[in-house]
């Protein structure tokens, strides 16, 4: 039998927490890695048989590449604090370690938006990977660097995306900078090009392409809110370009 560590960085979560090491008691090993939480994530996340590092927040990738470097099994399943793991997805998820087909597998996260699933502006992610040679990189929106080929999984993990809509755009914003970060180190500038077209093709990719439309109201505010965040990144970069930041 094949072994999971399952890996999850926390920064105040207490609210979720708690599920969400529920959810993965299946694992051989856990690890949670806190950003210095002030809240009581750490406390109830001492409630349960995991491993609890705390580490200050650089980035995305540094974080979970610390937690890598402590995980013992033959694979590693990386989830949030806010994603639970379903009954289906644990036995799909035990099923494929033991007879992969692949060396890293995406997991499909529909996000949870005003009390509702929006199946049509769901994300697909790599999030089950063999643990050999793995690493994270970017500062935000971290792409997991792997060998071997990629599968899908067919069950969707709950994934509660947004917490309401002043953090879903607080979110968008943190995002951005770190974007506009990582532009800018890249020597990429913004225009006016930029802050029309890209916003708008956003909203029109989530909203049309997607199928976000099918989600009702919902649909609607995450597609509007997206293409915000598209807006607010080359604003940051053309902020750090002046030297405004």
């Amino acid at each position: 039998m094949k072994t999971l560590t399952v890996i999850i960085p926390t920064y105040n979560e207490e609210n979720y927490i708690t599920d969400c090491l529920q959810s993965v008691r299946f694992a051989n090993q856990i690890i949670v890695i806190d950003s210095y939480s002030t809240d009581n994530t750490v406390a109830n996340a001492k409630k349960f048989d995991c491993e609890i590092i705390q580490r200050k927040f650089d980035d995305y990738s540094s974080q979970k590449n610390a937690a890598i470097k402590l995980a013992k099994c033959d694979w590693i399943l990386f989830i949030d604090a806010d994603e639970r793991i379903t009954p289906k997805s644990q036995l799909e998820i035990v099923n494929t370690i033991n007879q992969p087909k692949h060396k890293a597998y995406k997991i499909r996260l529909p996000h949870f938006y005003m009390n509702r699933f929006l199946y049509h502006s769901d994300n697909r992610l790599i999030r089950l990977a063999e643990n050999k040679s793995l690493y994270f990189e970017g500062l935000v929106h971290e792409k997991l660097i792997h060998e071997g080929t990629v599968g899908v999984l067919k069950n969707s993990l709950i994934h509660y995306t947004y917490k309401g809509l002043l953090e879903y755009i607080k979110k968008k914003d943190s995002y951005a900078w770190f974007q506009a970060k990582m532009a800018t180190e890249k020597n990429k500038k913004a225009t006016y090009f930029h802050l029309i077209f890209k916003p708008a093709y956003r909203f029109f990719h989530t909203y049309f392409i997607r199928r976000g439309f099918l989600d009702g109201i919902p649909g609607l505010a995450v597609a509007s809110i997206d293409s915000y965040g598209v807006f607010s990144r080359y604003v940051k970069i053309i902020l750090l370009e002046k030297g405004l930041k």
